[in-house]
């Protein structure tokens, strides 16, 4: 016959099972990111995201290169940040100049919605991290389940790259849509600058009720090269939850014909 002390103990064991099972956050990244490496094919011109899940990513696409199970890959790095990470790790490098067509792009994203629509940019790479994907024939977001979300901007702002000129002018215009609207400072207390030259402006504009409208706004303003919606782009979603199942989103196909 149990006692209420044994069933509390069950209990209890199952709990401390259960959770001795969740992934750290950067578990789940990691999973995430080593799992992308797969959809690579020897021969690939790779597009190089930016951001900590990438950097898993890379790694892991450095041994396989390193090993020989990957040959004849060319990657183009996002960013400054990347391109040195790469260089470490001997993965060859080119341009989009010399390869103006991507065969796949894999990067990660700040935040996602259920129709697979991002918001990226908080590493302050997104205008490279835009032209890649949109040279790119497959576009690969990574992530784990915190960076889901019902609708764009529950969880993270919008950032926004403008030219220097148009700083403050285009920061007002942010500000008459109602966004909280903070200049990007870096580690040594002075303006972030992108690889561009530019500045990035951080919106906050909350729960984005119509992206699609945001974005046409922000497309027309002079001042803005470049902001952090990433709408009707990603191919597929790689997601690890905190249990470490992966799971594959697609924009357009259902799970039964997706193929990489």
């Amino acid at each position: 016959m149990e006692t209420i002390a044994s069933i509390n103990k069950l209990h209890t064991d199952k709990t401390k099972k259960y959770f001795s099972m969740q992934l750290t956050k950067e578990q789940r990244k990691k999973k995430a990111a080593e799992e992308s490496v797969k959809y690579i094919k020897s021969g690939m011109t790779l597009g190089l995201g930016t951001g900590s899940t990438v950097y898993y990513m890379i790694n892991k696409l450095a041994a396989a290169f390193a090993s020989g199970e990957l040959i004849n890959i060319k990657c183009i790095p996002s960013s400054t940040a990347t391109e040195n990470i790469a260089k470490k790790l001997k993965i060859p490098l080119t341009t989009l100049d010399e390869n103006p067509v991507v065969d796949l792009t894999i990067d990660g994203a700040d935040e996602v919605d259920k129709d697979l629509n991002l918001i990226k940019g908080g590493g302050g790479a997104l205008l490279r991290e835009k032209i890649l994907a949109q040279a790119s024939r497959q576009y690969i977001i990574i992530a784990d389940d915190s960076k889901m979300s019902k609708q764009l901007g529950e969880k993270f702002f919008v950032p926004v790259e403008v030219v220097p000129f148009a700083l403050m002018s285009e920061k007002k215009y942010l500000e008459s849509l109602g966004a909280e609207c903070n200049v990007r400072i870096n580690q040594q207390k002075k303006f972030f600058i992108t690889d561009e030259g530019n500045y990035i402006l951080d919106a906050d504009f909350n729960k984005i009720e119509n992206a699609f409208d945001l974005e046409a706004k922000l497309n027309a303003r002079a001042g803005i090269v470049e902001h952090g919606l990433f709408l009707n782009m990603t191919d597929l979603l790689l997601l690890c939850d905190n249990v470490g199942n992966l799971t594959l989103k697609s924009r357009l196909l259902p799970a039964s014909q997706i193929t990489v």
